[in-house]
């Protein structure tokens, strides 16, 4: 599948006029969740942890908002309370403010709002901080003031008490419901954010970089494409040694189509989440074998455990992504774990949906999965990569005699190995949820143990396949 200096050429006319032409904003489709499905790297999650042109992200926005409704919500419900008694306003405002005594006035838990809205805005709305101290230090003070105002309270005195138990619930569950959110929504979704933007900005410009990227990074959307550059292009060719040339110059929507091209950019952005993952340090050890293949796994923010095999495959990288990639659908001829493989949509040469049911594993004990993956396929680094990610497609809905299982941006990697042509590296980065209630050990056993079949039955099927080209 070596290409000619012609087909580089147009494979870097694609990439101009395709994938780079996309916004450095993550579509909101591709769904990498650094969670066990949140996944992901470019996700609505991902987009509202970023600041735009120095404003303020949109989750922080709203944990601003929600720390201002605590405040209003606070003083609606004293303002009720204090009426309630029969007094008029006046009256009311000063037994509570100017007479102000704790067994008997409740305008210590508004001026507890309003400290959490002063602090919480000055710290999190003008100064910008990212750390969980301040919310921590208000959440803390408010809880044991509340639970001292509970003993001092004159509570027998107080005409309809359950108003009045009713306002310190609501303070005390609002003040846990902001340390809540800032801990486990903003800071998340900002860090994410963060991460990917340094990722994206530390990307080195290769050949493929777009000559157009200070203009083509002003378009958000893929409406705002012109025709010149989002119509008129020339395809990439189909790779060698496919049986179905023909089929994979289009996809069901037309290779100019909106939904290809957001398909065409998601696999991109997949392939490089994915590389980078796999190129990532501190990976541990989890099985080795005799032959020297090895299993490693990582435990990644809001993703969970992630697995990578590496692999010598006597076979060239070339004509081994061929046989994974464009011949996906033989698969199960030669790997019993897979019981089918069909091709749902082509997008272009190096993009396309297919569907995929994965036997039953562990004895029985993980039923069999089912997925919907998108997958590209690019060079990089001299390395053959082919990556994918489960998405929804209106053509394959989920059925009953499955479970629907869902990827996270996985990969695999042929490296050609110096000086030898006939063989490669062979890696995999397995990002996978199941779904169902098992136990985790027993799916990364499961999990494990299918990785490395997986490359046993693909050694045995490269040898046929050289045994073959011998004889003939």
């Amino acid at each position: 599948m070596k290409m000619n200096v012609d087909q580089q050429i147009r494979a870097a006319a694609e990439a101009l006029l395709t994938s780079s032409a996309s916004s450095p904003q993550p579509t909101p489709h591709l769904q990498y969740s650094f969670t066990s499905r949140a996944g992901q790297y470019a996700t609505e999650d991902l987009v509202s942890g970023m600041r735009r042109n120095g404003h303020m992200s949109a989750v922080r926005r709203f944990f601003c908002l929600f720390v201002t409704f605590d405040l209003l919500f606070t003083c609606l419900m004293w303002l009720i309370i204090i009426l309630l008694n029969g007094d008029d306003i006046v009256s009311a405002l000063s037994k509570q403010i100017v007479r102000y005594d704790i067994h008997t006035s409740l305008f210590d838990i508004v001026m507890a709002a309003a400290s959490r809205f002063i602090f919480l805005l000055l710290f999190y709305g003008f100064l910008y901080i990212c750390h969980w101290w301040v919310i921590a230090l208000t959440t803390a003070g408010t809880c044991a003031f509340l639970i001292g105002k509970v003993f001092l309270y004159s509570w027998t005195s107080a005409n309809q008490p359950v108003f009045q138990v009713l306002l310190v619930l609501i303070s005390f569950v609002l003040s846990w419901g902001e340390a809540w959110f800032f801990d486990f929504q903003v800071l998340p979704h900002e860090l994410q954010a963060m991460e990917y933007m340094q990722a994206f900005s530390s990307c080195p410009e290769s050949e493929r970089a777009p000559l157009l990227r200070n203009y083509l990074q002003n378009l958000h959307r893929i409406d705002d494409y012109t025709e010149s550059i989002g119509n008129f292009y020339s395809p990439v060719d189909s790779p060698q040694n496919s049986d179905d040339e023909d089929t994979r110059i289009s996809g069901a929507g037309g290779r100019g189509s909106l939904q290809d091209m957001k398909y065409r950019r998601e696999g991109q952005e997949v392939l490089e989440v994915s590389w980078r993952m796999l190129n990532s340090p501190d990976w541990k050890l989890e099985r080795e074998t005799a032959e020297g293949d090895t299993v490693y796994s990582k435990k990644m923010p809001h993703v969970g455990k992630v697995l990578k095999l590496t692999g010598i495959v006597d076979f060239p990288p070339d004509q081994l992504l061929n046989e994974l990639f464009s011949n996906v659908e033989n698969i199960p001829n030669w790997n019993p774990s897979i019981l089918e493989v069909r091709t749902v949509q082509v997008i272009d040469a190096h993009t396309d949906i297919n569907y995929q049911v994965a036997k039953e594993a562990g004895g029985g004990i993980v039923s069999s999965r089912d997925f919907v993956i998108l997958r590209h396929w690019e060079m990089r680094d001299q390395c053959y990569i082919s990556a994918g990610i489960s998405i929804k497609h209106p053509n394959v809905p989920p059925v009953k005699q499955y479970v629907r299982g869902d990827n996270g941006p996985t990969c695999w990697v042929m490296r050609p190995i110096a000086g030898d042509e006939n063989r490669c590296i062979f890696q995999w980065l397995l990002n996978v949820d199941l779904k169902g209630w098992l136990p985790h050990s027993v799916v990364e056993s499961a999990l494990t143990t299918t990785m490395l079949d997986h490359l046993r039955y693909m050694r045995e099927y490269t040898e046929k396949l050289k045994q073959q080209r011998q004889c003939k």
